[in-house]
């Protein structure tokens, strides 16, 4: 794995070990970003369009698609069980609130299966990291984006190789601890995810690579308490 690519055989053990997190999924990410995540959450949330279809890839079981209330939604996983247990989680959710129910469907960053220009906004939460082609997949959603919308990204990023370093123990240690008991087992699927982590690049490196594949105005936050980054950019008025 590198900071563009993840090998397929490495890819395809890494949808697995995605699939073994989803009866734990929220309970860690919680514990992992010490109650942190809901407050990432809605600082997309405040980001994307009150109107206009939006769409998430690497929905994984629902957990920001059940707080979007009210949005037109599409929610993309490449993990069928992924979407089998995020669709009723958020649609019984909508329905009671009076909202149109989200859709869900099963594909890839690397190959999205819309039209050009259909969306108004693009998010991708603790998923971008686990892309298959990362600069593949931007080029697609910059495909897919309306000219002028934006795509949204959150992910545990680093500044430099020391704030990396502190993050792989933090990850290792601390998060890795808790996963083993709540997993009951040795080898707990977050080993995986801590080792997605350790590949992916620096904040700076993906602010560049959405400006390579094309989008504009590319930049980075780092969020409270430096435990991941926000990143965002437009898709241009006119590409020509």
């Amino acid at each position: 794995m590198d900071t563009e690519t993840i090998g397929e055989d490495d890819w395809n053990e890494l949808q697995k070990n995605l699939e073994a997190t989803i009866p734990v999924y929220d309970k860690i990410n919680r514990f992992a970003t010490l109650g942190q995540v809901s407050k990432w959450r809605r600082k997309v949330r405040e980001r994307l369009p009150e109107e206009g279809l939006i769409l998430e890839v690497g929905c994984g079981p629902g957990s920001f698609a059940e707080e979007l209330e009210g949005r037109e939604l599409i929610c993309l996983d490449p993990i069928p069980e992924m979407l089998r247990v995020a669709e009723p989680r958020v649609n019984e959710m909508r329905k009671r609130n009076g909202y149109n129910e989200a859709k869900f469907i099963e594909g890839k960053a690397e190959q999205l299966p819309f039209e050009e220009n259909k969306f108004d906004a693009v998010c991708t939460l603790f998923s971008f990291r686990d892309w298959y082609d990362k600069k593949a997949g931007l080029s697609e959603v910059l495909r897919v984006l309306k000219p002028g919308s934006s795509i949204v990204i959150v992910d545990p990023a680093k500044i430099n190789r020391v704030h990396g370093y502190l993050g792989w123990l933090w990850m290792r240690i601390w998060v890795g601890s808790y996963a083993k008991v709540i997993c009951k087992q040795d080898e707990h699927p977050w080993k995986w995810l801590t080792k997605t982590y350790v590949h992916f690049g620096t904040t700076k490196d993906y602010v560049k690579m959405l400006e390579e594949v094309g989008f504009e105005n590319s930049r980075a936050k780092l969020i409270f308490p430096g435990m991941a980054t926000i990143w965002q950019a437009e898709k241009p008025l006119d590409l020509d």
